[in-house]
Formats: C-alpha cells, sequence, structure tokens
C-alpha cells in the first residue's frame, strides 16, 4: 500500500488547514481514493468475523482514549458555527460531548456482538437436474457517503462499512470539519494497528463541494451513494447522482392521536417525539388530532407548550386551547421538518381523513397512531406508506440502534433494496453460488 501515500491527503499533518482547497482535481482525487477504497475492500471482504470485531472494539476504545483531541476539535468547529450564526438545532447535532463518545464506542460494541451478514445464506435449492443453488450476501464494495454537521455519522458509518465488509468514502462537509480530520485519522490508526487496511476508511473533505460532486460522477467507482442531510443536500444527490443512490433522512413525522388516545400516554409520546431531541429526522413534526379527543388534546398541547414547542394551529385545534394564543398554522407548515421546537397541529374528523392528510405530506419516514383500538391500529398499517410504522409507541424508536442493528448509515425513505433504518444487512448484496457435478446445458 505504499505507494498510495500521495493520495492521502486527510492523513497529513495540515490537512484541516488545508480543507478548503483541493489539492489536485476533484475527478482525480475521488478517483484516487475509490481505487485505493477498492482495493481495500477486497481485503475486508476476505476477513473473518474475528478479526472485523476486534478492529470494531478497537475503534472504540482509541474514540475514548482520544476524546480530548476530538473534544478540542470539536470546540473548533461549534465556535466556529456559532460565529457564521449556525442554528441552535444545527449545532446540536455537531455537538460531541464524553457521554457520546461513549456512546459511539457502545455502538461499535454492539455491532462487533452482531451476527456478520457476510455469507449468510438468502435462499437456497437442488434444481430437479441436480444443481445445487445458494444465494448468499456478499460486500457492497465501496459506499460512498455525503453528509452534514454530524460527525457521530462518520463514526457509526465506518463502523458499519468494516461489519459489512465494504471500503467507505466520506465526504462530511465544511460544518465538521476539524471533528472529522480527527475521527477519521484515529478510526484509521485503529485500523492499521489491527492489522487491516487503513484505505479502508478515506475522506474527500480535503476536496471540498468539488469533491461531493465527483462522487456522484464516480461510476465504477462507488458502487452506492447515501446522502445524509437537509432537503437540498439529499435531493440535489438524487437529482445529480450517476451512482446509485439511497434516498434517506427527510422525516416529516407525523402523529395521530385517535378519538381513543389515553391522555397520559398521549401526554408522554407526544413529549417524547417531539422533545426529546427535535434536531433529529424521528421527531414528530405534525400533530393531527382526532376532534372526538379534544381533553386529551388539550393535555398535549398545553403539555408541548410547557415544554417550549412553538406550535402552528388550525382553527379548531387553537381553538382548543385559547389561552395560549397558538400561531396560525399555514400550508407551508404542513410541509415542513422544523428540526426544532415547533410543530404543527391539525385537527380531523376521521381516521380517513388522517391518513389522507399523511398521504398529502409524508416523506415516507415514520408516522404513528395512539389508540386502544384493535381496528383502527390495522387501518392505519395499512393505510400508510412509509419505512415505519409505530402504534403507540413514540417516533423517535425509528433508529438503527432502537431497532438492533447497532448504528445506521441512514434511515431509506425509499422503497428500493433497502427501506427504513440501513443496518449490516442493507450494505450488502447477493452472490449466486450454483454447485454442479459436470452439468452442461442442453
Amino acid at each position: 500500500m505504499g505507494s498510495m501515500t500521495s493520495i492521502d491527503h486527510a492523513s497529513t499533518p495540515n490537512a484541516s488547514a488545508s480543507l478548503a482547497q483541493a489539492p489536485e482535481p476533484a475527478d482525480a482525487l475521488v478517483a484516487a481514493r475509490a481505487t485505493a477504497a477498492r482495493a481495500a475492500s477486497r481485503e475486508l471482504a476476505a476477513l473473518r468475523r474475528q478479526d472485523k470485531d476486534a478492529a470494531l472494539l478497537a475503534i472504540g476504545d482509541a474514540l475514548v482514549a482520544q476524546q480530548e483531541r476530538v473534544l478540542a476539535a470539536n470546540a473548533q468547529d461549534l465556535a466556529r458555527g456559532e460565529a457564521n450564526g449556525t442554528s441552535a438545532s444545527m449545532l446540536d447535532r455537531l455537538r460531541l460531548s464524553p457521554e457520546r463518545i461513549e456512546g459511539l464506542r457502545s455502538a461499535l460494541a454492539e455491532l462487533a456482538a452482531l451476527p456478520d451478514p457476510i455469507g449468510e445464506l438468502v435462499r437456497g435449492q437442488t434444481l430437479p437436474n441436480g444443481l445445487r443453488l445458494r444465494q448468499v450476501r456478499v460486500p457492497l464494495g465501496v459506499v460512498g457517503v455525503i453528509y452534514e454537521a454530524r460527525p457521530n455519522v462518520t463514526v457509526d458509518i465506518a463502523g458499519i462499512a468494516l461489519k459489512s465488509g465494504n471500503a467507505v468514502l466520506l465526504r462530511g462537509g465544511s460544518a465538521a470539519q476539524d471533528t472529522n480530520h480527527v475521527l477519521v485519522e484515529i478510526i484509521r490508526d485503529a485500523l492499521e494497528a489491527s492489522g487491516l487496511p487503513r484505505y479502508a476508511v478515506q475522506t474527500v473533505d480535503d476536496g471540498g463541494r468539488p469533491a461531493a460532486q465527483a462522487m456522484m460522477r464516480a461510476v465504477g467507482l462507488i458502487d452506492l451513494l447515501v446522502p445524509r442531510g437537509g432537503h437540498s443536500l439529499i435531493q440535489e444527490v438524487v437529482r445529480n447522482s450517476r451512482v446509485p443512490v439511497v434516498q434517506t433522512g427527510e422525516g416529516n413525522v407525523h402523529l395521530y392521536l385517535h378519538a381513543d388516545a389515553p391522555l397520559q400516554r398521549s401526554v408522554d409520546i407526544a413529549l417524547n417525539a417531539k422533545v426529546q431531541r427535535p434536531s433529529v429526522c424521528n421527531a414528530a413534526e405534525t400533530l393531527l388530532i382526532h376532534a372526538d379527543a379534544a381533553e386529551t388534546s388539550r393535555a398535549v398541547l398545553q403539555a408541548l407548550t410547557a415544554a417550549g414547542v412553538r406550535l402552528h394551529a388550525d382553527e379548531r385545534a387553537a381553538a382548543l386551547v385559547p389561552e395560549l394564543s397558538l400561531e396560525p398554522a399555514t400550508e407551508e407548515d404542513w410541509a415542513t421538518e422544523y428540526g426544532d421546537l415547533q410543530m404543527a397541529v391539525h385537527v380531523v374528523d376521521s381516521l380517513p381523513e388522517a391518513l389522507e392528510h399523511i398521504r398529502s405530506y409524508s416523506t415516507g419516514h415514520t408516522e404513528a397512531i395512539i389508540t386502544d383500538s384493535i381496528a383502527s391500529q390495522q387501518e392505519f398499517i395499512r393505510g400508510v406508506d412509509s419505512a415505519a410504522v409505530m402504534i403507540n409507541a413514540s417516533t423517535r424508536f425509528t433508529d438503527g440502534g432502537e431497532f438492533g442493528l447497532g448504528a445506521e448509515v441512514g434511515i431509506s425513505t425509499q422503497k428500493m433494496h433497502a427501506r427504513g433504518p440501513m443496518g449490516l444487512s442493507e450494505l450488502t448484496t447477493t452472490q449466486w453460488i450454483v454447485e454442479g457435478d459436470g452439468h452442461v446445458r442442453s
């Protein structure tokens, strides 16, 4: 691998100071690093599970051991973001802490404990002519990820890629450039110390925006491209990429209180779904209320307001709590993913009307219903066309870790091979193995 040193700009001492300047044309930069990633992916595909798991644990230990270095870089990113007027919700996504770093180590340990998807038998049979067929899981190869202001994503994706036998090419964005630079260095050093190829994890942050655009053109070099971020970033990648894309993350998430929604359960779920971490894509953005659930609705609206949520309500919802003087909702509110302590509120007269509203404005991420009626639960499940449906549970559970998948590459809102939280299996494809005894086709 020594001959590849010249392309490894992200590991040079001065990289963080030159991240805004591409040291070579973007297409050449991406091609060189993707080629190195391809070579690394072939090594990863042949690794034993215990070798991959040991590397995951080593990465987690290294992150905690060097957390002061990580936090110092993160403080630089946060200070720059505050000076540039970055929103509070974006700063929350950007911020790391000792607790969050420990959480990253825990997520890596959970990944290590999960079964290895590589070689898993999907299906198999023996044909009447005696041919023996097996369809097994194999790595995709090189996965590219373009994301914004989420340094934890750097670790999550590196871990999932490693466990599933893939190399990864990262473009993390300028908001987290110092943090990501340090994280990638730590990860790569831990890989090398574990006897794995350091080129399995690479960044093109030093190529800036042109490098992200070059990733979209890297057909034959990158096998799958995953965008994670806001609406504009995701749509830019979806519209412009020639590399296959999995669309992720946009979360105009709905919570519906049916007529029989229990009061305390509704309050607890609504607060958790909106307030626990409002900046993430599985936070609820619109509250739909059945007109017959007035008492429960009043309690929920009062609790949300007391928690600091700015409510954009239609006339009927506002009339439920006249003492709160809620803001009038507009058509734009129904389609808005706020990402902070704001929420749209709409009163409906029936479950079919709630479903119609969801179908009109949903991004296909997560929808939730609170009801004790089994019939209503089943009608909601049949009527919702989203990656996840919650029954009497917070939308915040739509998450790779909460689903027992370890971390996640993203939450797919499309209907291709991956839908919902993308864990290990979603970073694999399949291969047919056919065994014969001198068979020839007649």
